[in-house]
C-alpha cells in the first residue's frame, strides 16, 4: 500500500497543510484547473504575501505544484499526492472499523442482564 511510502514527517506536513480552510480551498480550486497566485489572492480577504505563504505550505506538503508562466506563478493541484492522502485516511478507517467490530463482538458475547 502507498501509505507505507509516506514518512511520519510527510504525513505531518500534509495534515498540517490541510488543517487550514484557505489551503483546502486552494487545493480544491487547483485540482480542477490551474490558477495564478495573483488570481488566488484576489479571491481571499488577505494579502498577496499571505496567499503565497499558503501556497508554499501546500507545495512543501506536495499537494500543489507551482511553476512560472511568463511573469506569473501558476499553481496546479497534485492529484497523485492527494490519492496518497486518501489511501492514508482509508487505512486509518480500516483500523478503526476493525476495532469497532471487535468491540461489537465483545459486547455481543457479554451475558450481562
Amino acid at each position: 500500500m502507498v501509505v507505507h511510502q509516506l514518512s511520519n514527517a510527510e504525513v505531518d506536513r500534509i495534515f498540517r497543510a490541510l488543517a487550514d480552510a484557505t489551503r483546502r480551498d486552494i487545493v480544491r480550486r487547483t485540482l480542477t484547473g490551474e490558477a495564478s497566485v495573483s488570481e488566488l489572492a484576489g479571491d481571499y480577504d488577505m494579502s498577496f504575501a499571505a496567499v503565497q505563504k499558503h501556497v508554499a505550505t501546500l507545495e512543501a506538503a506536495g499537494l500543489v505544484t507551482k511553476y512560472p508562466r511568463g511573469r506569473e506563478r501558476m499553481v496546479r493541484g497534485n492529484p497523485e499526492n492527494l490519492r496518497q492522502v486518501q489511501q492514508l485516511l482509508s487505512h486509518f478507517e480500516e483500523i478503526w472499523r476493525s476495532r469497532v467490530s471487535r468491540l461489537d463482538a465483545l459486547l455481543a458475547e457479554d451475558p450481562t442482564p
